[in-house]
């Protein structure tokens, strides 16, 4: 007999799974490649070099996320003729990209200056000119993600990021310095639509006055929440380049672009299946508890696994070079960060898809207004407090959003969600005696052969401790 619920035998859950695997595979990709140019610029680069390339690159990433605001979402939530929407957020979202390339590229001098560090002036203007291209792959990628065809995202996102990945890597090994990452940015930029129509995804423009319409009312309600949400993970280099110089970006940069990769490569894979399938089980009138259960289970036990054995190795960060080693305090805090916002970017996604976008909102302004408020009493202490400054502000946000999400009946239950965290916390605690006891026998932190050789022996240990604790999880 056929169960009545239930995602993992339905089509839906079916197709999900697989939208899983395939968009895992992407952000390994994808993100793995970056991780690549990581390790070839912290190897090139001064603290100083690699600061300036994080100031550029966040500005544009803010820039990113204000001409594609709610275009993924609305493509997967609309009623009407999905091509239809698409090429209406074509030209809204790929225009507003064009007018933002053409205001930062004037404004580059001005906005360096402001952020006491002049020198990334050309690098914001050689990147800018990538926000047109990345609009039109927003778009194209909207379409894949309503049909959970993460497949033929496959080519376009990480075969863009292996190209770009390559560009900048090439570079930095001729001595190219920062311009190196930023011409490998827009490359990616470029490659990513070029490669959406090799694999079919053809996106004409159109207008569709109420098609428009819709769009703008869903983005007046998500769109400044993404804003927000940007800011949130930038936020902390503008701050840290304003009072300390782009030397400290530079160390707290590469401890971040760390701690990011579990995020991305779990929590982001999570999250972008469970928004469009959400919004396929609220069309059909169906549940979301048990979903949000299973993907919260999730990002508990594979995020927090990752993130226990990378805060028990941030000491050997060193690898890269001993001038790095004052990243190794921050890259530990900020594993305790990133597990937090994964946590809240899958909540985030179910609030969205079941239609609480206003509620959605107020949680990320109140936690831009809690990051802007220990920011502003924190940043002149140095990158290890700005480090304490984001995990505060993300835990403070977890019960919330746990409550928003239980008041409508779509949280995952409590006794679930505890025993994750003693998961979580017994892998830490595991890692950390292990390294502890048995560090110094693979060498000093400075050697690459030790850090790999202690990675693994911790991943063992933190995959033992993570199948044990959740043995259902893994089942299912």
């Amino acid at each position: 007999m056929t169960p009545r619920h239930g995602p993992d035998v339905t089509p839906v859950g079916r197709r999900a799974v697989r939208g899983s695997l395939w968009l895992f595979l992407v952000n390994l990709v994808g993100k793995g490649s970056q991780m690549a140019v990581t390790l070839v610029l912290a190897a090139f680069l001064t603290e100083e070099g690699l600061g300036l390339v994080a100031l550029a690159v966040a500005l544009v990433n803010i820039g990113q996320v204000i001409q594609s605001m709610g275009v993924y979402d609305v493509v997967s939530r609309t009623g009407r003729d999905p091509r239809r929407m698409a090429g209406t957020l074509l030209v809204l979202s790929a225009g507003t990209g064009a007018v933002l390339a053409a205001g930062l590229v004037l404004a580059a001098d001005g906005v360096a200056h402001a952020l006491d560090a002049p020198s990334a002036a050309p690098l914001l203007r050689l990147a800018a000119v990538s926000l047109p291209f990345s609009a039109v792959a927003g778009v194209q990628m909207g379409l894949l993600h309503r049909d959970l065809d993460f497949r033929r995202r496959l080519l376009p996102d990480a075969g863009g990021a292996v190209l770009g990945a390559a560009v900048t890597i090439a570079l930095a090994v001729a001595g190219a310095g920062p311009h190196s990452l930023v011409i490998g940015l827009l490359c990616t930029a470029v490659a990513q639509p070029v490669l959406g129509v090799v694999v079919g995804v053809r996106v004409r423009p159109a207008w569709d006055a109420d098609a428009a319409a819709e769009a703008v009312r869903w983005i007046a309600l998500v769109g400044p929440g993404a804003l927000v949400a940007v800011l949130l993970i930038n936020l902390d280099y503008l701050a840290i380049a304003r009072v300390h110089g782009p030397e400290a970006v530079g160390v707290y940069s590469l401890a971040y672009r760390i701690a990011w990769v579990p995020y991305i490569l779990v929590a982001v894979v999570i999250g972008g299946v469970v928004l469009p399938l959400c919004a396929k089980l609220v069309r059909d009138g169906e549940p979301l508890s048990e979903v949000v259960g299973r993907a919260t289970a999730a990002v508990l036990a594979v995020t927090g696994g990752l993130y226990a054995v990378t805060a028990a190795v941030a000491d050997r960060v060193v690898v890269f070079g001993a001038r790095w080693s004052d990243a190794a305090v921050p890259l530990a805090l900020l594993c305790l960060y990133g597990l937090g916002i994964g946590l809240l970017h899958v909540w985030y996604q179910v609030l969205k898809a079941a239609g609480h976008a206003r509620r959605y909102l107020a949680l990320e302004v109140t936690h831009l207004v809690l990051l802007v408020g220990g920011l502003l009493l924190a940043t002149r202490h140095g990158v290890v407090a700005v480090a304490v400054v984001q995990v505060a502000a993300a835990w403070l946000l977890v019960p919330c959003t746990w409550w928003a999400l239980a008041r409508r009946g779509i949280g995952p239950p409590l006794p679930a969600l505890a025993r994750g965290g003693v998961g979580v916390v017994a892998a830490a605690g595991c890692c950390a005696a292990v390294s502890s006891s048995v560090g110094d026998v693979f060498g000093p932190p400075g050697s690459v052969v030790a850090a790999l050789g202690e990675g693994v022996v911790l991943a063992v240990v933190c995959g033992v401790v993570v199948l044990v604790a959740n043995r259902e999880v893994v089942r299912r």
